[in-house]
């Protein structure tokens, strides 16, 4: 999955739950710039951690992070 895809989905994610960037950043952990570069796709490759936190955060997989069934 691009950087492009996985930001659009995280998007979509924060707005099926209502969270705002900031809220996420705080549930999952990870600090604010880190979480809305890899919103915008600055972050091509984020570290498998950081999508674990991401998807425990949403209360989901990192397949279902990544848009996988």
């Amino acid at each position: 999955m691009s950087s492009v895809n996985l930001g659009k989905r995280i998007k979509e994610l924060r707005s099926k739950y209502k969270i705002t960037q900031d809220k996420l950043s705080k549930k999952a952990d990870i600090p604010f710039s880190t979480l809305a570069k890899i919103e915008a796709g600055y972050t091509p490759n984020p570290s498998m951690e950081t999508l674990i936190k991401i998807a425990d955060a949403f209360g989901v997989g990192v397949d279902g992070l990544l848009g996988r069934k």
